[in-house]
C-alpha cells in the first residue's frame, strides 16, 4: 500500500470540532427541553463545508438524523459506513464535576466535557477520517458518514435509518463510540420486560379480603436471580462479555399515603443483559412461567410486556471490515490488535438487528467513562482514532484488507 496517497488528518480540525460539539447540550430530552438539532446542525455545516450533500432527516420532532454519502469515484467496491450519534446523557449534579459540564476545553492533553468520549469525540474523528480519505484521491466504493439520534434512548435514528434503502446496500458499519483501543465485534443483548401483577386491594387489617401481589413480586424476584444462576451454568461466561444478567430494576405497588392499603397491583421491571447463544424468546417465556408461577397460590395474575428487545451481535473477527480496522490498527499504533466486547447495546445493535448490517465497535475514550461526572477524553486517542478509521476505510475499500 505505499504507493498510495497518504491519509493527512487534520489534527487542529479533530480537536476544534469535539470542542464546539462538547459546547452543544444535546441532551437526551424527549420531553423537549433539549435536543440534538443544534449539534446535528453542526455536523451538517460541516459536511457542507467540506462539498458534502448531507441529507438531515427529522426522526421526531426537532430530532435530525444527519447522513453523507461519499462516493469515491474509484470505481464499483463496498459501501463502508462510519456511524455515530449526537445526543448525550445529562450530566445529572453539576456539584459532582470538578469543571464545567459543558466547557470542552483543553488541559492537560485531555478534551473535557459531557459527550468528550460518549460519543462527540467519536463523531468528530470519524467525520475527519473520512475527509482524509477523501483528499487523498479516488478510492473504490462508498462511505457512508452518519450522526443519528436517540441513541441514549430507544434509538430512534438507528430505527429509523435502518428502514431505509441506503442501510440495505451498506456492507459494514463502524460505530464510533468509546472503546479503550478494544475491537468490539461482540456486544450483548438486551431485553426490557415489565410484568404487571394483578390481585385485589383491601383495608391492611383486613388481609385475608386481598390478593396481595407485594408478596408475589418478591418470591418473583427471587425466582429471577434463581434463573440468573442457571442461565450462567447454562451459557458460562463469555469470553468478552461476561455473564447474562437478570436484574431487576423497578418495583411499584402501593401508596406511602395510604400505608393502611393492601394494593391491588404491582409492576415489575427487568433489564435482561445476554450474551450470544441465549434465545431471547426462550427467555422471556421462562420468565413468563416464573411470574405466573409466583401468583398462582395467591390467585394473583401476571402480565409480561417486552418493552424492548435487543438481540446480541457477534460479528465474525475474520469479516473483511473487522480484519481492516485490526490492520489499521496494529499500522496505526504499532500494537497488536485487542479485542473486548461492548457490555450495553449500540446503535449497532439496531442496525445489526433491522438490516442485517455486520458491526463493529471501535472509538477514542476510556471504556467505563461513558455517563460519568468529569468525562474526558484524550487527545491522543481521538487523533489515533481518526488515522485508524481512515486507513480502516481505505483497506475495506480497496480489498486491501490485512495486508501491509
Amino acid at each position: 500500500m505505499s504507493e498510495l496517497p497518504p491519509l493527512v488528518i487534520d489534527e487542529e480540525g479533530v480537536v476544534a470540532l469535539t470542542s464546539a460539539l462538547v459546547r452543544i447540550r444535546s441532551v437526551n430530552d424527549p420531553g423537549g427541553g433539549s435536543s440534538e438539532a443544534p449539534a446535528a446542525a453542526l455536523v451538517a455545516e460541516t459536511m457542507r463545508g467540506w462539498g458534502w450533500d448531507p441529507q438531515v432527516t427529522e426522526v421526531a420532532p426537532g430530532r435530525p438524523n444527519v447522513v453523507a454519502v461519499l462516493e469515491g469515484g474509484g470505481g464499483p467496491g463496498p459501501t463502508l459506513m462510519l456511524e455515530g450519534h449526537t445526543d448525550v446523557v445529562t450530566e445529572g449534579d453539576a456539584a459532582t464535576w470538578s469543571f464545567d459540564p459543558y466547557a470542552g476545553d483543553l488541559v492537560d492533553g485531555l478534551l473535557r466535557g459531557r459527550g468528550s468520549a460518549d460519543m462527540k469525540g467519536g463523531v468528530a474523528a470519524m467525520l475527519h477520517a473520512a475527509r482524509a480519505l477523501q483528499q487523498a484521491g479516488p478510492f473504490p466504493g462508498r462511505l457512508v458518514v452518519a450522526a443519528l439520534v436517540d441513541e441514549e434512548g430507544l434509538m430512534l435514528g438507528a430505527k429509523h435509518f435502518a428502514a431505509t434503502p441506503l442501510a440495505a446496500q451498506v456492507d459494514g458499519a463502524i460505530c464510533c463510540e468509546p472503546e479503550e483501543g478494544e475491537i468490539c465485534a461482540v456486544s450483548k443483548g438486551a431485553v426490557r420486560l415489565s410484568i404487571a401483577f394483578t390481585g385485589a386491594m383491601a383495608h391492611g387489617a383486613m388481609p385475608q379480603h386481598a390478593r396481595n401481589p407485594l408478596p408475589v413480586a418478591a418470591r418473583f424476584v427471587t425466582a429471577v436471580g434463581t434463573l440468573q444462576e442457571r442461565l450462567l451454568a447454562e451459557h458460562g461466561e463469555h469470553e468478552h462479555l461476561g455473564r447474562v444478567y437478570l436484574t431487576p430494576t423497578v418495583v411499584l405497588g402501593g401508596d406511602t399515603d395510604q400505608i393502611n392499603v393492601i394494593p391491588a397491583s404491582t409492576t415489575v421491571c427487568l433489564d435482561l443483559r445476554t450474551v450470544p447463544g441465549v434465545d431471547h424468546g426462550a427467555l422471556v417465556e421462562r420468565i413468563t412461567v416464573l411470574a405466573r408461577e409466583a401468583g398462582a397460590e395467591d390467585g394473583v395474575a401476571a402480565e409480561v410486556t417486552v418493552v424492548d428487545d435487543r438481540p446480541p451481535v457477534a460479528t465474525p473477527v475474520d469479516h473483511p471490515m473487522v480484519a481492516a480496522l485490526a490492520a489499521a490498527h496494529e499500522q496505526v499504533t504499532g500494537e497488536p490488535a485487542r479485542y473486548g466486547g461492548v457490555p450495553g447495546a449500540t446503535d449497532g445493535t439496531i442496525l445489526t438487528r433491522d438490516a442485517g448490517m455486520a458491526t463493529v465497535v471501535y472509538g477514542p475514550g476510556g471504556k467505563w467513562i461513558a455517563h460519568q461526572a468529569d468525562e474526558v477524553v484524550e487527545v491522543a486517542d481521538l487523533l489515533r482514532c481518526a488515522r485508524v478509521y481512515a486507513e480502516t476505510a481505505r483497506r475495506f475499500l480497496t480489498g486491501e484488507g490485512t495486508r501491509a
